[in-house]
């Protein structure tokens, strides 16, 4: 029997609430650490259950369409693998004494929490719910970005902390100025919170209120896509931080912010005396893209240099749904969705590179393709499909968001070309370092596990290659929900 989409929205959300229950009290790592993979494949495949229910049976808290099927599949999906990454990563740790059971004590309660909270934010058709999904994941993302204790590690986590409230507070008042624009025209209680109920009236909302309001909500969940320059937190809790949770940040939680902003987005694009969203967007997009790019020449920290690879693919991301347009959108969601998967299986990478160099330093790796070929040249076909070359899956989204502003607005194309170049450059100038020369020493036997970092580039390959006519489709009718 084929499970409805109503039951699988709610799967999502019970089955992380539950497993961060049991896993609180469950004691050892080995046996979380499984329970963990468990409970993360398990709220993938509910999540798969969603494309054969129906659409629009929207409620006041919940609701499915394709826009938020395509980020939760993507969540769910990110979230199992990177479990199984973090069984044997975390496993590592504690076997060098980097880390102690006590520390770890809620570390799978807390990542089951985290992943409840991005799902619960992307299935609300409730704007302050929305709202309350994505701080809940904030704040568990927090207490894991410090969970070594260590000096740079609690400063990392305290900069998120107070950068992240900041941004969160700004979204905050953005989506109480949302409410109040809706009062006069839909009345007090619940429905002037239901973004069908939203959208349904958007165009007879006072444009001044609803402005306002935009600019408030797209600087503060703006802060959590990490846009420059509202981006500060971003380096420190990668850098600092497990990095399961860096895979995590970059893989997830900056798109679940994103699409906050997109749906309040279609919101303004709705009432005809708003100001274009669009604009501050691209923007936003285009600032965030060149300042990483300059940045990743002078990066010392493989975690950081990564971090800002996020930063700059965060905005071209943005810059393409600012853009807007079928094809533009289409890029945009095929962009974010290599992005997920590469930087991902990146940070797989790293961290298990990090582990048996004992050191995050780019100055003291050298020769992975040597010393550890499988490590390196998977770091290798990471690092070439993240820098847009063929024929993967991220060259693909890049030339269709390059061709598109060709097309429109040829000026807009040359610093977007320009920045996408720049970033290319440094990150095949640091990867000669890495991949290749003399070895460095090793201080740590390997005994990762390859299986998620293969599984994650293989996709990405096979997506430059050949798209699904369904994916296609799917994509498609996302972008014109997009507008």
């Amino acid at each position: 029997m084929i499970v409805s989409a109503s039951t699988g929205i709610v799967a999502i959300l019970v089955i992380p609430a539950v497993s961060a229950a049991i896993l609180a009290v469950v004691p050892g790592y080995r046996t979380s650490a499984r329970l963990n993979v468990l409970a993360s494949l398990l709220t993938f495949l509910a999540s798969l259950s969603l494309f054969f229910g129906d659409r629009g049976n929207d409620g006041p808290y919940l609701f499915v369409d394709d826009l938020n099927i395509a980020f939760i599949v993507l969540n769910t999906f990110v979230g199992f693998t990177t479990s199984v990454f973090s069984a044997s990563y975390i496993g590592h740790e504690i076997e060098t004494g980097r880390l102690t059971p006590v520390y770890l004590r809620f570390y799978h309660a807390m990542y089951q929490v985290m992943i409840g909270g991005m799902n619960l934010a992307l299935a609300s058709n409730n704007i302050g719910l929305m709202w309350v999904g994505i701080e809940l994941a904030t704040l568990t993302t927090v207490l894991m970005v410090g969970i070594y204790r260590t000096h740079e590690a609690l400063e990392a986590a305290w900069k998120y902390f107070i950068l992240g409230s900041v941004g969160i507070g700004l979204a905050l008042f953005g989506t109480i100025l949302v409410y109040m624009a809706a009062l006069p025209v839909v009345g007090e209680g619940l429905g002037g919170m239901v973004w069908t109920v939203l959208l349904t009236h958007a165009a007879q909302f006072d444009p001044a209120v609803i402005n306002l309001a935009f600019v408030f909500l797209l600087l503060g969940y703006g802060t959590k896509v990490g846009l420059a320059p509202l981006h500060a937190w971003l380096p420190d809790a990668h850098a600092e931080g497990p990095t399961p949770i860096s895979a995590v940040l970059s893989g997830l939680l900056l798109n679940v912010a994103l699409y906050a902003v997109l749906r309040f987005k279609i919101l303004l694009a709705a009432n005809p005396g708003a100001i274009a969203p669009g604009p501050l967007m691209v923007t936003l997009g285009l600032v965030s893209l060149l300042f990483a790019a300059f940045m990743l020449y002078r990066r010392r920290d493989i975690k950081r240099l990564f971090a800002y690879s996020s930063i700059e693919h965060m905005g071209i991301i943005t810059f393409a749904f600012g853009m807007g347009g079928p094809v533009a959108n289409f890029a945009g969601l095929l962009h974010m969705a290599m992005h997920s998967l590469t930087k991902s299986g990146i940070f797989f990478a790293v961290g298990h590179i990090a582990q048996i160099k004992g050191t995050q330093k780019i100055a003291d790796i050298r020769g992975l393709t040597q010393s550890h070929p499988w490590l390196g040249w998977s770091l290798v076909t990471g690092v070439v499909a993240i820098a847009g070359l063929p024929p993967f899956g991220v060259f693909m989204s890049e030339f269709l968001v390059v061709s598109s502003t060709f097309a429109r607005e040829p000026l807009l194309a040359i610093p977007l070309v320009i920045g996408i170049l720049l970033a290319l450059g440094a990150l095949l100038l640091h990867l000669g370092n890495l991949a290749f020369g003399e070895p460095s020493e090793n201080v740590a036997p390997s005994d990762a596990s390859y299986v998620p970092m293969v599984v994650h580039f293989s996709l990405v390959l096979i997506a430059g290659i050949f798209l699904p006519p369904t994916l296609v489709a799917w994509f498609r009718n996302v972008a014109e929900i997009l507008g």
